[in-house]
């Protein structure tokens, strides 16, 4: 026996079981793919980075930039939809950092992965404090614990100077994001919740390249 009436009282035998159908479902996890326009474009967005990459440095160097690339784009495509960074994603960047170091500088390799995970450590602690101080300062947080993740994977790939491009990319890209959805007439109050790690991923890969590009330019 069926009833109409989601909170109508059961009567004597009946079971509250719900089917399946009565049980909302359960939101997809972040590497479930996304087949809309939005997705293809992230997509393509990402191939087109990673083809970008291995022109501007050859061999190994361009396909660990070319992972570098996708991973950053993913980030920043699942902050944008769902306002997180995913740890695994910053592990693998981290990671994909230090082992570009180490190929970078064959004889000593110990070296240059402690130098890279020394600015790691550096760059997420900048941005620790920042977060910190802005919300003892106003109350409420200004970036996220994913973005202070996330500026260790700057850190590990690109020197000091680099890092600090990336840092006003990321941050010029965003203030230009919020100037345009005010002229087309979204409301941008100073509690504004702004996914900063769609910005900041892309500017780090950004950074690398022009780093590389700067350099075949020069060399």
């Amino acid at each position: 026996m069926t009833r109409g009436l989601p909170n109508e009282p059961l009567a004597a035998g009946e079971t509250g079981a719900l089917s399946a159908s009565d049980h909302p479902p359960e939101p997809a996890p972040w590497w479930a793919p996304h087949w809309s326009l939005a997705g293809l474009a992230w997509g393509a967005a990402a191939l087109c980075a990673a083809a970008a990459s291995m022109v501007a440095a050859p061999g190994w160097p361009g396909v660990l930039g070319a992972a570098l690339a996708v991973a950053m784009i993913a980030v920043a495509a699942v902050d944008a939809r769902e306002f997180i960074i995913p740890d695994t994603l910053v592990l693998a960047g981290v990671l994909l950092g230090l082992a570009e170091a180490a190929l970078l500088d064959p004889g000593h390799p110990a070296a240059a992965v402690a130098q890279a995970a020394l600015r790691a450590f550096v760059v997420a602690l900048f941005f620790f404090l920042f977060r910190a101080t802005y919300r003892r300062w106003r109350g409420r947080e200004g970036i996220g614990l994913g973005d202070v993740k996330l500026a260790a994977v700057g850190g590990a790939w690109l020197a000091w100077g680099a890092v600090g491009l990336a840092i006003d990319v990321a941050a010029l890209a965003a203030l230009a994001a919020v100037l345009v959805g005010r002229l087309l007439g979204r409301t941008c109050t100073a509690t504004t919740r702004i996914p900063f790690g769609l910005y900041f991923a892309p500017a780090i890969w950004i950074a690398w390249l022009l780093v590389w590009v700067t350099a075949g330019l020069t060399g």
